[in-house]
C-alpha cells in the first residue's frame, strides 16, 4: 500500500494502520473529471443505441395496448432514491470539505447522514425484495449476449442481440459497484459510531483492537473516495442529453411509450398496460 495509507505506533510499539492518505481523495476527484472528458470525447463518435424510428413505428403498431406513459419508478422508489442521494452528498461534503480547508463541526452531520443512508438502504433491500422485481437490477452470465450486442451497436453495427430489460446494462453494473461500496462504508461506519459521542451507543474505543480499528478506518476511507468517483459519474450521466429521459423518470416516475420501445425489450421488461409499475 506504500504511501496510500497512514501508519502510527501503538502504545506497545506495533505499527498499526490509522487511515488512508488524503492524496487518494484528490486522485479520485481528478480521475472522475478525466473520465468525464474521456467519455464526452467518446460520445462524439458513438452511435445511438436506441432503435431506429421505422422499427419503433412498427413496434407501436404491434404493441397497441400500451399506455401513452409507462411507470418506470414508483413513488416509493423515487423517494428512496432522492433520500439516498441527499444523505450521500451530505456524507461526501462533510467528509471531504475539511480536507480542502473548510472548517466546521462536520462529525455530527456526518454520522447523522450516515444513519439516514443506512436506514434508507435497509428499507430499499426490504422493498426491492418484497415489492419490486428483485432480479431486474442484477447482472450475470445471462447478460453476455446483451453486452456483445451493445458493443456492436456502439460501433455502428446493427446487431440483432437483445435490448435491455427495465435497467440498461450500465445501470446494473453501476448498481453493483454502489452495492459493494455502500455496504462496506455502512458496516465500517456503524463500527466507527463507537469512537464518537452520538448518544446512540456508549462510546467505547476498546471494542476492537488497534489493528482492527485501523483496518476499519482504511476500508471506510477507501470506499468514501470511491464514492467521489461514483457520484461524479452518476451526476454526469444524469445530465447527459441522451439520458435525460431516465432522469425525468426518476422525478416524475414515467417514460413515454415510444421511449419504452426505443430503449427496452418488451419481452424482458413487460410494462403494465394500466400504467402502474
Amino acid at each position: 500500500m506504500g504511501n496510500l495509507v497512514s501508519w502510527a505506533r501503538s502504545p506497545w510499539g506495533d505499527s498499526v494502520l490509522t487511515h488512508i492518505s488524503w492524496d487518494l481523495f484528490w486522485a479520485a476527484l481528478v480521475g472522475g473529471l478525466l473520465f468525464l472528458l474521456a467519455h464526452g470525447g467518446y460520445m462524439l463518435f458513438s452511435q445511438h443505441r436506441k432503435r431506429e424510428s421505422s422499427e419503433v413505428d412498427r413496434m407501436e403498431a404491434e404493441y397497441k395496448g400500451l399506455p401513452a406513459n409507462i411507470m418506470r419508478h414508483s413513488f416509493v422508489s423515487r423517494v428512496f432514491h432522492w433520500v439516498m442521494a441527499f444523505s450521500m452528498l451530505t456524507l461526501l461534503f462533510t467528509a471531504f470539505l475539511p480536507i480542502v480547508g473548510v472548517r466546521f463541526a462536520w462529525v455530527y452531520w456526518h454520522w447523522m447522514a450516515g444513519i439516514l443512508l443506512t436506514a434508507s438502504v435497509m428499507f430499499h433491500i426490504v422493498h426491492a425484495t418484497l415489492v419490486l422485481d428483485f432480479w431486474s437490477i442484477w447482472v450475470g452470465p445471462k447478460d453476455i449476449p446483451e453486452f456483445k450486442a451493445e458493443m456492436l451497436r456502439e460501433v455502428g453495427i446493427d446487431a440483432p442481440g437483445p435490448k435491455s430489460g427495465k435497467y440498461p446494462l450500465g445501470n446494473r453494473l453501476y448498481h453493483l459497484a454502489v452495492l459493494v461500496a455502500g455496504l462496506s462504508v455502512i458496516a465500517s461506519g456503524i463500527l466507527m459510531m463507537w469512537r464518537v459521542r452520538t448518544g446512540i451507543v456508549e462510546r467505547n474505543p476498546y471494542i476492537l483492537t488497534d489493528a482492527t480499528w485501523g483496518l476499519t478506518y482504511v476500508v471506510h476511507g477507501l470506499m468514501g473516495v470511491g464514492f467521489v468517483g461514483l457520484v461524479i459519474a452518476h451526476i454526469y450521466f444524469a445530465l447527459r442529453p441522451e439520458k435525460l429521459w431516465i432522469t425525468k423518470a426518476m422525478i416524475f416516475g414515467t417514460i413515454t411509450r415510444r421511449q419504452y420501445l426505443e430503449h427496452h425489450d418488451p419481452d424482458r421488461w413487460v410494462a403494465d398496460k394500466s400504467g402502474s409499475n
